[in-house]
């Protein structure tokens, strides 16, 4: 099992003063955002880790790690950057968002998962958003199931009322089947696809759950893995206060 975690952006949004700075590498609590997704990883045994770099990429002193450079980053978005690193698409990989921290029992229940394409989604997740007024959630990827779980959509600003929507945490898990699939399906919309990708302007300028869409519209079978576990996600100088709060001890 690898990891590839897609670590290409900055920090700007959430303070001036590391801008310059990959978000992965911003601290809570004295620890980098990277160094908790790397504990986590480890304990749940996944050793192999792949790190999706961008601007400023040198700042990255890890160890025992493998690096990817995205040298196009500013020609492309989220999808663009994980498909930089599509040759450790071979083995069954959780793909990470770079700006997130999570309990190692998050991850267990992701590889718990035996379907070829997975994501976690949190049912409870519009509590995480009370007074969370730099960050509102109607910026959340929200996840919609149907009366027998099966994801429907995925996009942000889904309007919950019946309690069928959820928030995508930016994690999932390929098998090596889904994986190829994955890359496969990419290849092809890279070579073919015009216009609008999804919520994207272009295939190029597409998100992770752009692509999880088109895998849905192409009756893809994706399983929800509804978490439980204290996770959150750092995107503005109020998520880092509320995140040293929740990950004190």
């Amino acid at each position: 099992m690898n990891a590839i975690i897609i670590a290409a952006g900055s920090g700007k949004r959430v303070s001036e003063n590391v801008k310059n700075l990959p978000k992965s590498l911003i601290k809570v609590n004295g620890k980098s955002i990277i160094d908790y997704q790397i504990k986590s990883l480890k304990q749940t045994g996944i050793e192999e880790i792949i790190i999706i770099t961008g601007p400023h990429s040198e700042k990255f002193q890890l160890k025992n790690v493998h690096y990817v450079k995205d040298h196009n980053h500013n020609m492309h978005d989220i999808l663009g950057s994980l498909m930089e690193a599509k040759e450790y698409f071979k083995n069954d990989i959780i793909i990470l968002y770079s700006d997130i921290i999570f309990e190692s029992k998050i991850i267990q229940q992701i590889l718990e998962s035996k379907r070829d394409i997975s994501i976690a989604i949190d049912m409870n997740w519009e509590k995480m958003y009370e007074g969370r007024t730099e960050h509102p959630k109607d910026e959340a990827e929200n996840v919609q199931l149907d009366i027998t779980n099966n994801i429907i959509k995925i996009k942000k600003n889904i309007p919950n009322k019946n309690n069928d929507v959820g928030e995508f945490l930016g994690i999932m898990k390929l098998t090596s089947l889904g994986a190829k699939y994955f890359m496969e399906k990419y290849d092809e919309l890279i070579k073919t696809h015009k216009g609008i990708f999804q919520q994207a302007s272009s295939i190029s300028k597409g998100y992770l759950t752009d692509m999880i869409q088109e895998l849905i519209d192409n009756k893809k079978d994706i399983e929800p893995i509804l978490i439980s576990g204290k996770w959150c996600e750092i995107d503005t100088m109020q998520d880092l206060r509320r995140a040293e709060k929740i990950f004190s001890d």
